[in-house]
């Protein structure tokens, strides 16, 4: 197995964000929230928003490179949203920068070894500050699985 830990430390490059108020408006109806902070002028962003960055990156910005693991045998385990003061409004701009963080594996229960990766997306404003961190938990099975 082993196939995540060459990739342990390793960051993607840097890419921009524009926080937008008719994206936070469109991801408000989506999960069907009326709450009137998303349609104002300078709506804040929801806090599961900054799912949306995946739309900003660029083949660069993955700090998979060109060798991401086969996504047949990936399972999302886990998302956490760690902000440093307010959501962002829109008319921020974010640089951002993905990192994979830890790499660890643990038996299955069915057998075979899951290899666990933690990977940091972190949401900086222009000044450099950090507003936020999205933590997601990625798992690679040891085999696709059958049908």
């Amino acid at each position: 197995m082993g196939q995540l830990s060459q990739f342990e430390g390793r960051s993607g490059a840097e890419f921009t964000m524009t926080v937008e108020r008719g994206k936070i408006r469109e991801f408000g109806a989506a999960v069907k929230t009326a709450h009137p902070r998303y349609g104002d002028d300078e709506p804040v962003s929801p806090p599961t928003f900054l799912a949306s960055s995946a739309f900003w990156t660029t083949g660069d910005s993955s700090p998979w490179g060109d060798s991401p693991p086969d996504l047949s045998r990936v399972l999302h385990a886990g998302q956490q949203y760690v902000f440093h003061g307010p959501p962002p409004r829109a008319g921020t701009v974010l640089h951002c920068r993905e990192r994979i963080d830890r790499v660890y594996t643990k038996q299955g229960r069915r057998g075979g070894t899951l290899e666990f990766a933690d990977i940091v997306t972190e949401f900086r404003d222009a000044g450099g500050k950090l507003v936020a961190e999205a933590r997601a938990t990625l798992v690679l099975t040891e085999q696709a699985p059958t049908a």
